[in-house]
């Protein structure tokens, strides 16, 4: 089949890479455009742009795909199928009508669950404990489609979103490689989602980080795995932003007000919520690099009975 692929960052990268090592004839990668990055600005390309680049496959970088240009470039191409993976932006119809077997996305969740921007973060930061990737049939709606293929998982109380990624981008593409066997051989199922199940994953940002110690350790624990690496989980202490990567729930607890300090030592600091205590176990102080509270506790101090937040 004649494919088009559409994705942008790094965890699209895997279902294009599939394509390549499958011989699938790719006419076309299709990507957000450069954008500036880090402090210099320099503008750097989307992960899949330097995948296409490194097999020598044409790259097309619309500022809007519906744009009417962009559109009948596609339409030139004639694709037999659109492959969808984040590429970013929602494809009108006039996209959707194009290639002859519809097109086709891989989404990171077990739709109708967390259809949206989010769903690795959201499933964790939820307590969660399954989920899985969803090809479907794209319709206008957003996440909506009917779906083809599941593979769903397990989701252990340790694993955080930056694991889940990397595991996501496996399962999607042995995924994609099915659904597209299926499509191949006239024989892809079509079940229509159902919506009333449906729930949302929004984008994340910043803000969402925020340990708020009034909920319960388990709420926390999962927070600091859901928005691990980006944006991170934080706390203030003593008017200084600490970054928390890890932690664990004790099974303790405490009368002490909710963020108080109790005790630091070599296994991390333990802090009271509002039922369990937690152990922060791995932390970043400005400046400073990510380490173990083990490591940071032999030339720096951290006070028991300090609030944090």
């Amino acid at each position: 089949m004649r494919i088009v692929f559409m994705g942008t960052p790094e965890i699209a990268t895997g279902c294009l890479q599939k394509l390549i090592d499958e011989k699938h004839e790719i006419i076309g990668v299709v990507t957000q455009p450069d954008k500036p990055q880090n402090r210099g600005k320099k503008l750097g390309m989307p992960p899949v742009k330097e995948l296409a680049i490194k097999y020598d496959l044409a790259v097309y970088q619309p500022q809007k795909a519906r744009e009417e240009g962009f559109v009948q470039t596609l339409r030139e191409l004639n694709p037999d199928v659109i492959v969808v993976v984040a590429f970013g932006q929602i494809l009108p119809k006039s996209i959707l009508d194009i290639p002859k077997y519809g097109c086709i996305n891989v989404h990171v969740s077990l739709l109708p669950k967390y259809r949206g921007a989010a769903p690795i973060n959201w499933v964790i930061i939820n307590g969660e404990e399954k989920t899985g990737v969803t090809t479907m049939y794209m319709d206008e709606g957003l996440d909506t489609g009917d779906i083809i293929l599941t593979e769903e998982f397990g989701l252990d109380d340790s694993i955080t979103a930056g694991e889940l990624h990397d595991k996501m981008m496996v399962s999607g593409a042995q995924t994609l490689k099915e659904t597209l066997d299926l499509i191949e051989k006239g024989c892809a199922p079509r079940t229509i989602q159902n919506h009333e199940e449906h729930t949302y994953a929004p984008m994340m940002n910043k803000s969402l980080g925020n340990i708020d110690w009034n909920k319960d350790a388990k709420d926390i624990h999962n927070l600091v795995r859901g928005v691990n690496p980006w944006p991170s989980a934080y706390t203030t202490y003593n008017d200084a932003t600490m970054k928390v990567w890890k932690t664990k729930v004790l099974d303790e607890s405490s009368e002490k007000t909710p963020g108080t300090i109790l005790k630091v030592d070599k296994d991390g600091i333990r802090v009271s919520t509002n039922n369990k205590v937690i152990l922060i176990e791995e932390i970043q102080m400005p400046g400073k690099k990510r380490v173990q509270v083990s490591e940071y506790i032999k030339g720096n101090s951290i006070e028991p009975n300090t609030v944090l937040g």
